[in-house]
């Protein structure tokens, strides 16, 4: 069976896609930093017929780190990593006048250094996944991916995916990697800007990686607007309705039955009807 490391994953859309992926048979290391959560959501899992290796702890950590990608080749390998885990830098935000320094360094820990410290410790498995060889040479990806910067309107054939000239990359060995950013990362909100900068490091980080590892699928991804307990501490007094996490998991699922090649995506453009255009989704942040 496939196995994947999901962080941030008691709760939201981490929970959500691991249920999702638990139902279609993917072995699971899941990780949160509160335990009582965390386990809670491991049994729900588990009542899949998976298996689970749920691992509380912070992915700022080092050895925690390691032991969620331990807990991965104890279950066989690594196919898909998923950098969910996440850190606002203030709660509920602030202006970036008022912005602590200290806040700002946890943002960046956790959604920027942590994930290269996954990746880092992951790659050994990840370079070993055979998971995506068994696909169909036809994928549902026939044009190019969208390069992170993409314009509003812009067509999925006007940027180049990393890794080659041609319409569809070459079926290579290899895992993925799955970095959930935000539209913060390329729009200008006021009280965002911390969050929002460590978001934009995190897809440029997710770029490079791309290039540097094309043997790899690299993808990171603007979820779209949701209502989620991250949204409700940056934002404590809006009360809109927002869409469920549940909704965006279609979208990254269709990543991974593509295979999509590397880019940067939002869920909106991944649920549109394919030759309509990525004219850009909701507010996520």
């Amino acid at each position: 069976m496939p196995v994947a490391i999901i962080t941030g994953a008691s709760k939201g859309l981490g929970r959500a896609l691991a249920g999702a992926l638990a139902v279609r048979g993917w072995d699971l290391v899941v990780d949160a930093r509160s335990a009582g959560p965390l386990e809670e959501a491991a049994r729900a899992l588990a009542g899949a017929g998976t298996r689970v290796m749920a691992l509380p702890g912070d992915v700022a950590e080092a050895g925690h780190r390691a032991a969620l990608v331990a807990a991965a080749g104890e279950l066989g390998g690594l196919d898909l990593l998923v950098n969910n885990a996440s850190a606002l830098g203030a709660e509920p935000l602030v202006r970036l006048a008022d912005l602590p320094l200290e806040g700002l360094r946890r943002a960046l820990e956790v959604n920027v250094v942590a994930p290269l410290g996954m990746i880092q410790a992951a790659l050994p498995l990840l370079r070993c996944s055979s998971y995506w060889e068994s696909y169909e040479t036809d994928s549902l990806y026939r044009d190019p991916a969208p390069y992170i910067g993409e314009t509003e309107g812009r067509d999925m054939s006007d940027s180049p995916y990393y890794g080659g000239s041609d319409v569809a990359p070459e079926r290579q060995p290899g895992g993925a990697v799955l970095s959930i950013s935000s539209d913060a990362a390329v729009e200008a909100y006021p009280t965002w800007g911390g969050y929002g900068a460590a978001k934009a490091a995190l897809d440029q980080q997710s770029a490079v990686l791309a290039v540097e590892e094309p043997e790899l699928r690299v993808w990171w991804v603007d979820p779209g607007d949701m209502r989620t307990d991250l949204y409700a501490a940056a934002v404590p007094d809006d009360d809109a309705d927002r869409p469920l996490p549940e909704t965006v998991v279609p979208a990254l699922l269709r990543l991974l039955d593509g295979p999509a090649p590397s880019g940067r995506y939002t869920a909106a453009e991944l649920l549109r009807p394919a030759g309509t255009g990525t004219s850009g989704g909701a507010v996520s942040r």
